[in-house]
């Protein structure tokens, strides 16, 4: 099953990469990205880091590690 949805969340996260204007199109303009990211594309920035860090985060679930850094972020980090 972490595979199942590891996958999924990799084909959302190259979408978010690849079709990044459709994106801006559909959902239109992140006020937070534009102020902080840069000037007239800090939507578009904003959606590729969405996207890279959903692939990470896939990974991480499909490889069973997410388990490990929840472990150490919710319980060791106090």
């Amino acid at each position: 099953m972490p595979y199942v949805v590891g996958l999924i969340m990799i084909a959302v996260a190259v979408a978010f990469i690849v079709k990044t204007e459709w994106w801006v199109s559909a959902f239109g303009r992140v006020t937070w990205a534009e102020q902080n990211l840069g000037a007239e594309g800090g939507t578009r920035i904003f959606y590729k880091l969405l996207g890279f860090g959903l692939i990470i985060l896939a990974f991480m679930i499909m490889s069973g590690r997410i388990f490990t850094v929840l472990d150490w972020v919710f319980v060791r980090g106090n």
